[in-house]
């Protein structure tokens, strides 16, 4: 059974108020015990102390949702490419600027100075798999007899220590390569977590369509392979990500 819920606002207000943002909270993942998890829908994500974030207690971890931030941004990035009366009829204006006062105000009395969680629609990024390993703990989350969605956590110094090595790689071996300036975003929004939190990868709904996946092996053999000078390695392995994912970008196009 499928459930709607739908919250219906004077004006047509589209965005979140913030009166339902909510904070996760869960056990620090141990590589021995993998946590139990709910599915989440649609859209991969990567948040940062993470689905997970800094340390509250002794044990714990918490992320923020950051509704209100983040439905902001997601906004504007939709409008950078529309315009016009689509973009007026999609969110109008007023609409917008009533939004941004609820940024500001957000920003003002939280101290907002990191979003902690980054998503990617039809698709993982290849820069993110540069965060994990396959020997990171996980939960495959089932329903139904499929696989709901997937999620990996690495503590923040390995992924911090893996990202780096990996940027300092492709700097010399592959300069002008897209996912160096994707890697070298990625440090820098870790960097803004305390260094005992966690990152978590969650696979969203493509986790049914690639699991169990190895873009984590493939994104660290084909750096190696570059570091190396071994271009029939790195082509072998760039294939390999690529027969998984392009599939699965190019639904996002279909009818």
């Amino acid at each position: 059974t499928s459930v709607a819920w739908q919250d219906h606002r004077p004006g047509g207000d589209p965005f979140p108020t913030g009166r339902t943002d909510l904070v996760r909270v869960l056990p620090a993942p141990d590589s021995s015990t993998p946590l139990a998890g709910t599915a989440t829908g649609g859209t991969a994500e990567e948040t940062d102390g993470g689905g997970q974030g800094e340390v509250a207690a002794p044990d714990l971890l918490y992320c923020p949702s950051q509704l209100v931030l983040r439905a902001g941004l997601a906004a504007n990035a939709l409008m950078e490419g529309i315009h016009g009366p689509l973009a007026q009829l999609l969110i109008p204006e007023d609409q917008r600027d009533k939004h941004q006062e609820r940024i500001d105000l957000v920003k003002a009395r939280g101290g907002v100075t990191k979003v902690h969680t980054r998503a990617s629609t039809w698709g993982i990024p290849f820069s993110w798999f540069s965060l994990f390993q396959e020997s990171d703990p996980r939960d495959v989350v089932e329903s139904g007899g499929r696989i709901v969605t997937v999620r990996v956590w690495a503590k923040i110094e390995d992924a911090l220590e893996r990202v780096r090595y990996a940027v300092a790689n492709l700097a010399l071996a592959a300069p002008d390569l897209d996912m160096l300036d994707d890697m070298t975003q990625l440090t820098e929004w870790l960097e803004l977590f305390d260094p005992h939190s966690v990152v978590e990868l969650d696979y969203g709904a493509v986790a049914d369509k690639v699991y169990p996946d190895d873009s984590p092996m493939d994104v660290r053999l084909g750096i190696e392979c570059l570091a190396e000078g071994d271009m029939t390695g790195a082509a072998a392995a760039y294939r390999r990500l690529a027969s998984r994912w392009i599939p699965i970008r190019q639904l996002a196009r279909a009818s």
